[in-house]
């Protein structure tokens, strides 16, 4: 009989660590969401926790505290409130905003020096998603499709023909041990029409693309090298240094020479035509919290009448109507006879529109940028 006590294959999720990317202003929450206070700072589905806390939560079990959180110089303060687990070596801060390829890219370059053998996923900071647990099943496959030499996305079954998300399509099962529904990727492709989005409805083989990505650091790093060298060469100059005194001179003198790009073009679908990514479908509930409609549809436990209210202390009076209301101020709201209005009041800006204009609210902000009132933005 054998006595032989060696140690069983490690798995591959113990080889995971997380990154939270959280950037991005979120303009078409103006203005509730601010430069200085963005929306996975806020609370914005009345459960009493921020976005950028709710993602962390839902991360912990499957990383422990192996949460890398890249975010900007100006938001340090407010996400380390927020995430006081996260300690020094796990904030990567930038200086100026230089894209989801410059943000993610160090990230893996600075996981790679530490421990090249990291499976990282990345997540952004400003979704809401639930149960926690679905999601939990589906990236625990997304590591072990990774772990098989895989770029691995997570796609959202879609609900509906939407316009305003990329799609993935994809193509032949993989027999992955852990990962029963992981999928060869065919192509990522564009925002399509509505009429485009009902035929991918309808096949039945196209995943919203939510910008998940779970990837051995390595790889992540081989593609960017090959299409983005430049990027790649900054980022490598950057980790080198990461862990050492040199840290902030080096960023400070690389960091605004990066080149700005989407991690998608720069690494997702190059890698894709490669044949390196593969897709595991996620049957979680999900949104990107993209405007002031998507609170409405993610609310109801503050609704008065017909309207989602949202705001500590929030005073609103309604009669026949409906929409949203977020309220920062103790001012009275009333509205009667006005349908899927929606209203943002705060000390020093208020805004009025429909839901069926909500995406339109960008399109203010660049306006007010551009006659200067920055002060507001």
């Amino acid at each position: 009989m054998s006595t032989d006590n060696a140690a069983l294959p490690e798995s591959p999720l113990s080889r995971f660590h997380a990154v939270i990317p959280a950037g991005g202003v979120g303009t078409r929450l103006w203005p509730l969401s601010r430069a200085a206070a963005p929306k996975f700072l806020h609370d914005l589905t009345g459960s009493g926790s921020t976005l950028l806390r709710s993602t962390y939560d839902r991360l912990e079990p499957l990383a422990g505290n192996r949460v890398l959180v890249v975010t900007g110089v100006a938001h340090r303060a407010a996400v380390c409130r927020q995430l006081p687990e996260v300690g020094e070596d796990e904030l990567v801060l930038e200086s100026e905003p230089k894209d989801s390829g410059a943000a993610i890219g160090l990230a893996a370059a600075i996981l790679h020096r530490r421990d090249p053998d990291t499976i990282m996923g990345s997540f952004a900071a400003d979704q809401v998603i639930s149960p926690d647990t679905v999601f939990q099943d589906s990236v625990r496959e997304a590591i072990h499709t990774a772990a098989t030499g895989k770029i691995v996305t997570i796609g959202i079954k879609p609900t509906h023909p939407s316009t305003g998300f990329g799609y993935i399509r994809s193509g032949k099962l993989l027999d992955i041990d852990g990962a029963p529904n992981a999928h060869a990727v065919v192509e990522f492709v564009e925002k399509p029409s509505e009429d485009v989005a009902r035929k991918y409805l309808k096949a039945g083989d196209y995943v919203w693309n939510a910008g998940m990505f779970v990837a051995p650091v390595a790889l992540m790093l081989k593609h960017l090298e090959s299409n983005q060298p430049e990027l790649f060469a900054g980022l490598q100059e950057i980790a080198a240094a990461w862990d050492t005194p040199q840290r902030a001179e080096v960023t400070a003198r690389v960091w605004p020479t990066l080149p700005k790009i989407a991690i998608d073009y720069a690494v997702a679908e190059p890698a894709a035509a490669a044949g390196d990514v593969a897709v595991v479908p996620g049957a979680f509930r999900w949104d990107d919290v993209g405007d002031f409609a998507a609170i409405g549809r993610l609310n109801s436990a503050g609704d008065v009448d017909e309207v989602t209210v949202l705001g500590d202390g929030a005073r609103v009076f309604t009669e026949n109507a409906s929409g949203v209301v977020v309220s920062d101020t103790k001012r009275v709201i009333a509205l009667i006879g006005i349908k899927d209005v929606v209203i943002v009041d705060t000390p020093d800006a208020l805004l009025v529109t429909t839901k069926e204009h909500a995406q339109r609210v960008k399109g203010a902000v660049d306006a007010l940028k551009a006659s200067g009132d920055t002060d507001v933005l």
